[in-house]
């Protein structure tokens, strides 16, 4: 009398995809920029819709920050550049 177990299988990429640290980009709240500005960047450089944009603005006005985009370590920081350079205080976590 046998027992049976049933074997699961996963892709490569499932398994890196578990095992792959995920950085994030969080933008931040701060009393320069205005909302017009961050909707546009977040438009311009992250292809966000209008009314998403508008969504993650609010977002960071009322709570302080917001994950705005997850990837790699080095597409985060190249994203992170890109909008320190239009004056948006953004990290990486």
């Amino acid at each position: 009398m046998g027992v049976e177990v049933e074997q699961e299988t996963y892709t490569l990429e499932e398994i890196l995809a578990t095992t792959k640290p995920s950085n994030r980009l969080i933008l931040w709240n701060d009393e320069v920029n205005t909302f017009d500005h961050v909707i546009h960047c977040l438009m311009r450089y992250l292809q966000y819709s209008e009314s998403e944009a508008a969504r993650i603005a609010w977002t960071v006005h009322n709570k302080g920050k917001c994950v705005i985009l997850e990837g790699s370590h080095t597409e985060m920081e190249i994203y992170r550049k890109i909008l320190k350079t239009e004056g948006l205080t953004v990290t990486v976590e």
